[in-house]
């Protein structure tokens, strides 16, 4: 695998355990000096990112993150990237969801483990919010709920 390949795969391995919310895995994709800022929200370490991810989108939020159209630069044993994100988050006990889209700029640190996030962060493109209870006909399934008839 190149570099890019191996970038890609740590953004992807980075939202696949944030929405599956393997917390130790999501915190392996970071430097623990990492650093974070999701539109305002702004994080000085991998301690306080996680703990934050941990603790407001644990069990009972259905979320949903998605990155494509990566623009990826590298130089020797550092990155950057700037990735389109479109995200849900369904937060049935508020009868509250958002959908949204934004751009990711992080920075990436190749280590002797491989690549790790340095940096993560974006700005919104734009947000939507609905309460559930709009939406009469909406059932909600989540992680291990048998969805086939």
């Amino acid at each position: 695998m190149t570099d890019y390949d191996d970038i890609c795969q740590l953004k992807y391995r980075y939202l696949r355990t944030l929405d599956t919310k393997a917390w130790d895995d999501f915190e392996a994709c970071f430097l623990p000096e990492a650093t974070g800022d999701y539109n305002g929200l702004v994080f000085a370490d991998r301690a306080a990112l996680v703990t934050y991810m941990r603790e407001n989108l644990g069990e009972g939020l259905i979320t949903m993150h998605q990155v494509h159209h990566p623009e990826i630069s590298i130089d020797g044993d550092e990155a950057t990237a700037r990735w389109y994100l479109q995200d849900k988050v369904i937060v049935e006990a508020f009868r509250f969801m958002l959908e949204g889209a934004a751009f990711y700029t992080d920075r990436y640190v190749r280590t002797p483990e491989g690549w790790r996030v340095a940096h993560t962060g974006y700005r919104r493109t734009f947000e939507l919010t609905y309460n559930l209870d709009d939406l009469p006909s909406l059932k909600i399934n989540g992680p291990g709920v048998h969805t086939h008839t």
